[in-house]
């Protein structure tokens, strides 16, 4: 009983007994042939892969150090900031840089966001490269100065450190902050590592000052999680990083004397709606952009990027949907299930704006159930952020299969292998029982009493024989 009661409290042990119990008659582990034939296909893949042109360095860095580096890296004109946790460090750190004459960059400490998010406007619309960075109520401040840059057409760029927005006052991560502003007409990507941040801000201006584009982005990552935990990461040579990004050579801004502009003129009924026409193209055309960009980033790093990352979907049948860090925890939970022979996979979403419905459509079509996780809440009664937009682009595109959404992470709430594990036992579950699909669960929602909480644990009883068959239905034993 003493080892029992000491497990409950371990989740290493508690999945080690679940995988366990429902391995009870095998003496050695089954190798799964989906995992062999996987893992062989990654080693074909990595021997062909690109390499890259870039000089690469390995280094261990917390997220807001690596993105640090590569704002010192591409060199930006200004840089105007006022402090909030957890993206204090970042103008902590490039001040310094500035200190130490490593960047010229002119730094302007402000009162506020709303003046900080004011002064990357006007420096951007003078014909600067212009960023600046925020966090949760930071975003809120900015609110009204956020769809003026948008409108304007300003090439700048936002590092935004997820944190979730009061109240009550929360100093954690969840995507409330940036799911809020996600009709301010902003590009938004996300990133699941602390090199993923980094590659995407390094790639974020040859996005928002391309001709065809024009709009500013935000490069959000994890509060904490992301921003402050430490992983080893591979950087590039600050050259390769210049020569990537180039010089900045606005066609038309307010210093230009050969032609004098306007910036954010007052526009009335008969041009308003036009100005939001063009938003929508430039947003469009993102897009392609994008894929360019990050096609062109792979020949110089190697590392491969795009809208969405699959994992493991070539042959899924049951696939969680996610953004950020989070779906670190999520592969891990496809990996442990695929060695027991269940179709599962995953889809991060990487780039939110524009939403790649298309995109997901194309890559969820096969499956027969699908799992969206929002780490944001809509409150409108019919889903978070990504899964109410997600099923609009499903219902566009004619894809009938049962979808579930579900909240999890709100306030920096844990998210385990365990429970994405058990996510996927869920929508397995509506398939192979018939069970109505129970939408908007909390996952982990310490009251398992309430309406709508998650009940779903440790596998017991009945579903000790779900996990020991294969996605095909049988023993892996006989597979």
């Amino acid at each position: 009983m003493g080892n029992d009661k000491k497990n409950m409290n371990n989740p290493e042990a508690t999945a080690k007994s679940a995988i366990q119990a429902v391995n009870m008659n095998q003496t050695s582990k089954v190798e799964s042939p989906y995992e062999t034939e996987y893992q062989e296909a990654k080693k074909q893949q990595a021997a062909s892969g690109v390499k890259g042109t870039a000089i690469k360095k390995r280094d261990r860095m917390s997220g807001n150090e690596a993105v640090a580096l590569a704002i010192k890296q591409v060199n930006p004109d200004v840089m105007p900031a006022f402090p909030i946790t957890p993206s204090t460090e970042l103008p902590q750190m490039v001040s310094t840089y500035i200190s130490n004459g490593e960047i010229d960059t002119e730094f302007i400490p402000v009162e506020s966001e709303h003046s900080s998010m004011s002064a990357a406007i006007g420096a951007s619309a003078a014909g600067a490269r212009a960023l600046t960075a925020t966090s949760s109520a930071g975003l809120a401040f900015m609110w009204e100065e956020l769809y003026i840059a948008a409108s304007d057409r300003l090439p700048l760029v936002l590092c935004l450190v997820n944190r979730t927005l009061t109240g009550p006052l929360n100093i954690n991560c969840d995507h409330s902050d940036s799911m809020g502003a996600r009709d301010s007409g902003w590009l938004q990507v996300y990133a699941e590592t602390n090199e993923e941040a980094y590659d995407n801000f390094i790639m974020a201006y040859r996005v928002t000052e391309h001709p065809d584009v024009m709009l500013p982005m935000m490069v959000c990552y994890d509060g904490f999680i992301t921003s402050h935990a430490v992983m080893n990461i591979e950087t590039i040579d600050t050259d390769s990083v210049r020569r990537f990004v180039g010089e900045y050579n606005p066609e038309n801004f307010l210093l230009n004397k050969d032609m004098p502009m306007a910036a954010g003129p007052y526009a009335n009924s008969p041009f308003y709606m036009e100005t939001k026409f063009n938003q929508r193209a430039g947003m469009k055309n993102a897009k392609k952009v994008i894929m360019d960009v990050c096609a062109e980033y792979e020949q110089l790093t190697g590392r491969k990027y795009g809208l969405i990352e699959e994992y493991r979907m070539e042959d899924a049948k049951y696939a969680i949907v996610i953004m950020g860090s989070a779906a670190g925890q999520t592969k891990d939970a496809v990996d442990k299930l695929r060695e027991y022979g269940i179709h599962v996979g995953m889809i991060k979403v990487r780039v939110f704006r524009p939403f790649p419905g298309e995109e997901l459509v194309e890559a969820l079509k096969n499956c027969q159930s699908v799992a969206i996780l929002d780490r944001a809440e809509s409150f409108s009664g019919m889903g978070g952020p990504l899964g109410s937009e997600l099923k609009a682009a499903m219902y566009d595109a004619g894809l009938n299969i049962p979808t579930v959404n579900y909240f999890y992470g709100l306030g920096g709430r844990d998210y385990t292998v365990i429970e994405a594990r058990d996510i996927f036992r869920d929508i397995r579950e509506i398939v192979r029982r018939g069970k109505e699909p129970v939408q908007f669960k909390y996952i982990g929602l310490r009251d398992r009493d309430a309406d709508n909480s998650n009940e779903f644990r440790d596998f017991g009883g009945d579903d000790k024989m779900d996990i020991r068959m294969s996605g095909d239905g049988k023993k892996l034993s006989e597979v």
